[in-house]
């Protein structure tokens, strides 16, 4: 695995490729960019047949521990690993430990152990039983075990400081039992950054992670709720100072349009790809501007910090009011999408964002898709995360286009422009 840089903008952004991911060392991803979410390998509500109707997939696959802890058992009888299991072709495999759409219980974790939750309950996980979960699994790569639970607000620096070391214990035996594997010959190792919102605790975690043979690194504890936006773009800044600038860094729990692209200005690479589900869930559509061509009925809106500073305050009050979590991040609907469960849609027959060619708009209107989700159709869902992925991943792709061709400050207000009239908008009825 190697990361060629192509352009590193002012401020930290990088713009590149992944190569020789894989087991043969053929496959790439482009940087920024974001990982194909699933459950136990199959994307939330798509069959692989409507899946591949969408053109560019990430060609990176993220299993979780969470999903495939509790089939331990029938794995290590298959013996042919997860991606032959579960029918996966030409993907790199990215095994992590837990789900990012959903929270885990805080509480679990000991000197010893982290716990995973899946359908039937917890399962707790010694460094010497995930190790064989990742012989049984046969990714690509995989985050090394670790303790995570920092981010929930209150947490105390006596506790960060343990799982901080805790983590970087759980690597040094990862690695360990790792080289001695002979079934993990050419898998790749991810070392986590943790330190919940303590500067000094993440430079520590950071600049010691870097110093053990791992490929890349995850920055966990930084999740949607957990912090400000400013506070995460400071920390991962100070974070990515530690990291050598040749090794990919992937952001655990943030998805959030408005995130993702002050993240990457801070320097992230990878993103995990969850946050279409989670919309999803929600019966909602994506529906934000990324349009960088020249446009001029855009000329005379206001200048980017002014929208940023919008719409990041009604965010703001959104959490104030709800609280914050990773719970509350993943049902509270955002000003990028449109809930298509509002009545005003049913008489609506435009498609759901004018211009996109998923087959959900090509195809369907958005009273259509109202009418599927009040008569609670499984078709609803179907639609909509064809959609929301179809959506997401043109963002990403339009992301990379605005850092080649110095216009994310144009990115940016195209974006948040959108949003801020949309909103407005939306306050008057």
């Amino acid at each position: 695995m190697k990361l060629e840089l192509t352009r590193v903008l002012h401020g930290g952004s990088r713009l590149g490729v992944l190569k020789g991911l894989g087991r043969s060392g053929q496959q790439s991803v482009e940087v920024p960019g974001c990982l194909l979410y699933t459950h136990l390998g199959a994307v939330p509500h798509l069959t692989q047949e409507t899946l591949h109707t969408l053109n560019k997939l990430p060609p990176v696959t993220q299993v979780t521990m969470s999903h495939i802890a509790e089939h331990c058992e029938v794995l290590e009888e298959y013996k042919e690993g997860f991606r032959k299991f579960s029918g996966l072709h030409d993907t790199v495999l990215y095994s992590s430990l837990h789900d990012p759409a959903s929270q885990c219980p805080p509480g679990y974790t000991t000197n010893k152990t982290v716990s995973v939750w899946g359908s039937g309950g917890r399962i707790e996980l010694t460094v010497q039983k995930f190790m064989d979960l990742q012989k049984h699994v046969q990714p690509d790569w995989y985050q090394s075990m670790a303790d995570g639970e920092t981010w929930q607000n209150g947490t105390s620096r006596k506790r960060i400081k343990k799982s901080v070391t805790r983590t970087l214990a759980h690597l040094d035996e990862c690695l360990l039992l790792h080289q001695k594997s002979e079934e993990l010959n050419g898998v790749e190792v991810f070392g986590v950054v943790e330190g919940g919102d303590i500067l000094e605790e993440r430079v520590h975690s950071a600049s010691e992670t870097a110093k053990r043979p791992v490929a890349g690194f995850c920055l966990d504890g930084l999740q949607t709720g957990a912090m400000t936006q400013d506070l995460r773009v400071e920390l991962i800044r100070a974070v990515n100072k530690e990291l050598p600038e040749d090794k990919p860094r992937l952001l655990h729990g943030v998805g959030r349009p408005d995130e993702v692209l002050a993240c990457v200005e801070a320097g992230v690479d990878l993103f995990e790809g969850f946050f279409p589900f989670q919309v999803t869930e929600r019966g909602c559509a994506l529906c934000f501007n990324f349009d960088i061509s020249p446009n001029p009925e855009l000329a005379g809106r206001a200048p980017p910090a002014v929208l940023q500073e919008e719409v990041e305050s009604g965010i703001a009050a959104e959490q104030h009011q709800h609280g914050n979590g990773n719970q509350d991040a993943s049902s509270q609907m955002t000003l990028f999408e449109m809930d298509l469960k509002d009545k005003r849609y049913q008489d609506d027959f435009k498609p759901l964002v004018e211009g996109c060619g998923c087959y959900c708009c090509s195809n369907h209107q958005r009273a259509y898709v109202h009418h599927l989700l009040v008569t609670n159709e499984m078709l609803a869902g179907v639609l909509l995360m064809i959609h929301n992925t179809a959506h997401y991943l043109g963002f990403f792709s339009s992301l990379r286009e605005a850092m080649a061709a110095d216009k994310l400050s144009l990115l940016r207000s195209r974006m948040l422009g959108e949003i801020y009239l949309e909103s407005s908008r939306n306050s008057l009825f």
